[in-house]
């Protein structure tokens, strides 16, 4: 189609790179990743919309800017058609950044001010828009950011007990997943029922409680570490945890964000690995395996009541994200300690991955729906540039 406005969707992690292509109406194009940016094994994958394998290239991308360069190269010699916009997923957007913006240099340096909120992500993110725009530098570009779903929750839930100066520099409740979480309610429709909570479930993974189609709280905090664990992440800790790491092993900052983000979680407990379908398997035959599973599930079980209370009852539980979707025990598992909320799991369709995975006799309805964050931002970047035509 000549007239086809094609949009680019990026999404720029600390070692890789995530892209979609995706035409008029929703159409998907082609998907792919770059891995392993930075260091050695790296590689560079490209599948169509049937799933056709379109390019797959081994080799070592120093830096995000060789990357992006070589996926626009890929894109060219795979015949793609070429990029209408841009759009790029970005964790972080502070307390002013509530809807999705056309990227200007006032943006950009707005987001180096919030690299402190989210270390980890926010460099990677902001170097991406800057290789997109030398390598596309007629292209406009959109970002969409993680955190402004949650940007309508009440203050009781938003604010920390902390003193209101540290809340004006904006130490606050912001919450991540918030692209999966739009897509989750786009999904459901003007049908969907009042009180619904959300489990994004993947290697990074948090909760939202939604009343009304609002946000009104969500388990991610400050930062995409807080709320409960996660693959590597530890999730909530007193805060002492930090200050006896500092004061009598004597770790550094760098040393205690190395731990509480890559060495803890679900790798931290099992000592072995951060990837749920592995735990799975060695559940049987490796008791800290089996402990990371049941450690994760109950915190799971616990938000889930909590968000239950906030939200006055239950009328909706959705699972998404790679764990969510994927793995159904985890699924059985939460869900078999909730009865009392009125939430009853058919094994059979959970085993099936089934759409609604509820029993008729409960008064929860559990379903299983797949998120596309990608799209959204595709959706985004369409209406932000050339409107909602």
């Amino acid at each position: 189609m000549a007239d086809e406005r094609v949009i680019l969707c990026l999404n720029v992690g600390s070692s890789s790179c995530k892209f979609s292509l995706f035409g008029n109406g929703d159409r998907s194009i082609a998907s792919g990743e770059v891995e392993r940016i930075g260091l050695s094994g790296g590689s560079l994958a490209m599948h169509g919309a049937d799933r056709k394998k379109l390019v797959e290239k081994h080799c070592d991308f120093k830096h995000r800017r060789e990357a992006i360069a070589a996926l626009f190269e890929e894109i060219a010699a795979a015949r793609m058609p070429a990029p209408s916009a841009i759009g790029h997923r970005i964790v972080h957007g502070g307390p002013n950044h509530t809807a999705p913006e056309r990227v200007t240099p006032e943006l950009i340096a707005d987001l180096r001010r919030l690299t402190p909120f989210a270390p980890v992500h926010m460099p990677g993110a902001i170097e991406g828009l800057e290789a997109a725009a030398e390598h596309a530098h007629d292209l406009p570009q959109v970002v969409c950011f993680d955190t402004a779903f949650h940007r309508q929750m009440p203050p009781v839930a938003e604010r920390f007990a902390l003193a209101a100066n540290l809340y004006d520099e904006g130490v606050r409740r912001y919450g991540f997943h918030g692209i999966s979480y739009e897509y989750i309610m786009m999904t459901l429709g003007a049908a969907r029922p009042a009180r619904i909570v959300i489990a994004h479930l993947g290697n990074g993974a948090s909760m939202a409680a939604v009343r009304d189609g609002v946000g009104i709280d969500t388990t991610m905090g400050l930062t995409p570490t807080g709320g409960f664990m996660m693959g590597t992440r530890s999730g909530d800790l007193d805060p002492s945890v930090l200050l006896y790491l500092m004061n009598t092993r004597h770790l550094s900052t760098a040393e205690i964000e190395n731990l509480v983000d890559r060495k803890s979680g679900l790798l931290g407990v099992s000592e072995v690995t951060s990837d749920m379908k592995t735990l799975l398997e060695r559940r049987a035959s490796d008791a800290r395996a089996a402990f990371a599973i049941e450690m994760f599930c109950y915190q799971l079980r616990k938000q889930i009541g909590a968000f239950a209370a906030a939200l006055g009852g239950l009328d909706l539980l959705v699972f998404t994200g790679g764990m969510g979707e994927r793995a159904a025990p985890i699924r059985s598992e939460v869900c078999g300690g909730l009865k009392h909320l009125g939430i009853e799991i058919d094994l059979e369709r959970n085993a099936a991955h089934a759409d609604l995975i509820s029993r008729k006799s409960g008064r929860v309805a559990v379903r299983v729906i797949p998120t596309n964050e990608n799209l959204m931002i595709a959706r985004h970047t369409r209406a932000v540039v050339f409107g909602a035509d």
